[in-house]
């Protein structure tokens, strides 16, 4: 679905990301794992152009990324993405954070959009609070109705960039159970994670980053307990301890 050749992102300060080959499956769940600062979130970032390669090309099913907006705009309707810290629009009902850009970017009519919203927002557990505004929610709410959002796009693939590491403890359980029904359904997914025993329940494949390269690529959750790499061994024992 997803194919990355050469990418290279240089902030100013040495790359962040060097010369990132891959390519992601559809259907199939990727976790991508890594000490901070390996460059996790910018190489997913950069899967829907939120961040611009300094060189290098992603190519989108049959569609080259670029700058310009009308392709932009295209593929990025087919890429969910949940942040970290929810994006959600204050000033709007849990339900018309839903609709907005169902109505206005897919140009859907509104009960259409509605109706769509509702269910994505039952998905999550969250239909309840549909005309509640999101400072009445609690974080991993919040986040819950971020997921609903991009849900209700109808994505081909969706984005995960460490969602649970703005919550509380207790708060990550919830939207972890949330991420693996909608694994569940045979969406592509793709997910930058600092929780270990997820990945582990979730992946497919698990890419472990660090300084800007994918060190080990795994198809299996064998990565956990007999990683190839000296550098993965390294990472997987620090967080053992």
């Amino acid at each position: 679905m997803i194919a990355v050749e050469q990418l290279v992102k240089d902030f100013g300060e040495g790359p962040v990301l060097k010369s990132i080959n891959t390519t992601f499956e559809t259907g199939k769940v990727t976790v991508i794992i890594g000490p901070s600062g390996s460059g996790k979130s910018t190489l997913l970032r950069s899967l829907n152009y939120l961040e611009t390669p300094s060189s290098g090309t992603i190519t989108f099913k049959d569609t080259r990324l670029s700058d310009d907006p009308k392709t932009l705009g295209k593929v990025r309707q087919n890429m969910g993405m949940v942040f970290q810290s929810f994006h959600l629009f204050n000033h709007l009902s849990v339900l018309s954070n839903c609709t907005v850009a169902q109505v206005n970017v897919l140009k859907r009519d509104k009960e259409e959009a509605k109706e769509n919203a509702l269910n994505a927002l039952e998905k999550v557990g969250m239909k309840a609070y549909a005309h509640r505004k999101p400072s009445q929610l609690s974080g991993g709410q919040k986040q819950r109705v971020a997921i609903a959002r991009a849900l209700s796009m109808n994505p081909e693939v969706m984005l995960f960039d460490e969602p649970t590491s703005a919550l509380d403890p207790e708060m990550v359980a919830e939207v972890l159970q949330v991420i693996k029904k909608v694994a569940r359904e045979g969406l592509t997914m793709i997910l930058v994670t600092h929780e270990m025993q997820f990945a582990k329940d979730i992946a497919d494949r698990v890419i472990f980053m660090d300084q800007g390269q994918i060190i080990e690529d795994r198809m299996d959750d064998l990565i956990f307990t007999e990683p190839k790499e000296e550098r993965t061994k390294q990472f997987l024992n620090l967080l053992n301890h």
